[in-house]
């Protein structure tokens, strides 16, 4: 621990060219085109993960993750009823037994096609009545 202690206090002290030499060392890939600061950082991690251990596969794989917009979708379902407010209008939506989509006394192909209808521009039905959500 105390070898980590001083190596970190080595890094601090360094200019870029030995962070860079540090990095290409310890870690085999090439130098990230980042800050003087930044790379600092970088080569600290780098040299806690050796001695101390990385992230686990979990940590690993939330990270990994964290930069992704993911949604949910929830299925339409026979039966359901979907209501939303545009313009001052209520416009509801019902889902006939067979999985078909009625709006305005007619059948439409698709969610996304009604809420085109309604809006007049390109919407995602799912969104527009509000059947995704982000997760």
């Amino acid at each position: 621990m105390a070898k980590l202690h001083e190596q970190l206090r080595e890094i601090a002290e360094m200019d870029k060219a030995g962070l860079r030499n540090r990095w290409a060392s310890l870690t085999g890939r090439p130098v990230p085109k980042v800050s003087t600061a930044m790379l600092r950082l970088a080569v600290g991690y780098e040299l806690q993960a050796k001695a101390l251990g990385g992230l686990s596969r979990k940590g690993r794989q939330r990270l990994d993750g964290a930069g992704e917009k993911k949604a949910v979708t929830q299925d339409i379902r026979p039966g359901m009823r979907l209501a939303r407010e545009h313009g001052g209008v209520m416009h509801v939506v019902t889902i006939g037994d067979g999985g078909e989509i009625l709006w305005n006394d007619r059948e439409w192909r698709s969610l996304s096609e009604v809420a085109r209808a309604i809006t007049g521009t390109r919407w995602s039905g799912p969104a527009f009545f509000g059947l995704r959500k982000a997760a």
